[in-house]
């Protein structure tokens, strides 16, 4: 629950702790930029854990959306690292269309055809985790940390719902032990492995390198209708 600069670990992961920012001071809850794993550029998109707990709103969608349909166009790599609870809630987030706003960010993912690998630090919840280069939306690589927690909400909320009326301070309890650990996620294929923060820059550099091939076979069609 403590927050994290998620900038930080990015940099622990690229070459010479270096990256660069696109647009720092526009939607702090997600991170986007550009760095280098054993010398090849990569993009970087990441949610901010200490901006509004990393959720996604509005404009971190379009500014995520915006930055991996550029990557996509120049055939760069994209590296998704994930921390998100889930959407911003509220009426103004609603009556602004943020299931349209969230839904460029999901179609980005889902027609870009360069490599994706994803890292889950910690929360994954609900449909922003979907959004955020899961394996449905064929994310190539889809990897978590031990700390990582994979469902469709956090675990106090999912008991008030399913055990209404009993003890919810042991359910809770239960539930955590149970389903807030990505092992449930790993046996049903959602993550290719379970790996330690300390390795992840060697999987992420010896991925790039078995992908660097990768060819995405497409319909023949124009162009896709993205949700404008």
């Amino acid at each position: 629950k403590v927050p994290y600069d998620m900038v930080t670990v990015i940099s622990k992961i690229v070459d010479d702790s270096t990256f660069y920012q696109i647009m720092p001071d526009y939607a702090k809850n997600i991170i986007t930029g550009f760095a280098r794993i054993d010398g090849s550029t990569i993009g970087v998109v990441g949610n901010q854990p200490l901006v509004m707990a990393g959720c996604l709103d509005i404009d971190a969608s379009v500014k995520a959306a915006r930055f991996v349909r550029f990557c996509d166009a120049f055939n760069i790599p994209i590296l998704t690292m994930v921390d998100v609870p889930g959407f911003l809630p509220g009426t103004d987030q609603e009556h602004n269309g943020i299931i349209r706003q969230g839904a460029k960010l999901l179609y980005a993912y889902a027609e870009c055809t360069v490599p994706k690998i994803t890292v889950i630090t910690r929360k994954a919840y609900g449909g922003a985790y979907d959004v955020m280069s899961s394996k449905h939306l064929k994310g190539d690589f889809n990897y978590a940390w031990p700390s990582a927690e994979i469902a469709v909400m956090g675990a106090k909320g999912a008991v008030e719902i399913i055990f209404r009326g009993k003890n919810i301070e042991e359910e809770t309890k239960n539930y955590t032990e149970r389903f807030a650990n990505p092992m449930v996620a790993a046996q049903r294929g959602f993550v290719d492995d379970i790996i330690t923060p300390s390795s992840t820059r060697q999987r992420v550099a010896k991925d790039l390198v078995i992908l660097k091939s990768k060819v995405d076979e497409r319909p023949q069609r124009k162009h896709g209708n993205i949700p404008l």
